[in-house]
């Protein structure tokens, strides 16, 4: 069975979590890095993850 575990994105020029995902583990065990729209910067940047409460 398939462990999914929940994540935030964070934008790294503001700091801000702007998205909550799904990701797994063992089929990805790198960080996930996506680029998204950031509503406080109001443009599209690079997002990383950081660990979901």
């Amino acid at each position: 069975m398939a462990v999914k575990r929940q994540v935030r994105l964070e934008c790294t020029v503001c700091k801000h979590i702007n998205y909550l995902t799904y990701r797994n583990p063992k089929s990805t065990p790198e960080k996930l890095e996506l680029k998204k729209f950031c509503k406080h910067c109001r443009k599209t940047t690079l997002h990383k993850e950081t660990k979901a409460k």
